[in-house]
């Protein structure tokens, strides 16, 4: 079965930086989304903040999975 091999990752640097940067932007802004929820009932200003912080690094998150999908390895 195939589809169970195990990802080894990359080896080039400019690739593992990326792949790092990127599911830190995600769990960080999924954090800070949960926290804004949290913040909601009696900080609401700082609910906001934390929603659009963490909207925002979620966004970007997304945005470096696609285009970590269009780069590949210097050979």
């Amino acid at each position: 079965m195939s589809f169970l091999n195990k990802y080894n990752g990359t080896t080039d640097p400019r690739l593992l930086q990326l792949e790092r940067l990127t599911w830190l932007l995600i769990y960080g802004g999924l954090v800070t989304l949960v926290l804004g929820y949290f913040l909601e009932h009696g900080q609401a200003h700082d609910a906001s903040a934390c929603y659009a912080g963490g909207g925002l690094a979620l966004a970007l998150g997304l945005a470096l999975i696609y285009l970590r999908s269009r780069l590949r390895e210097r050979g």
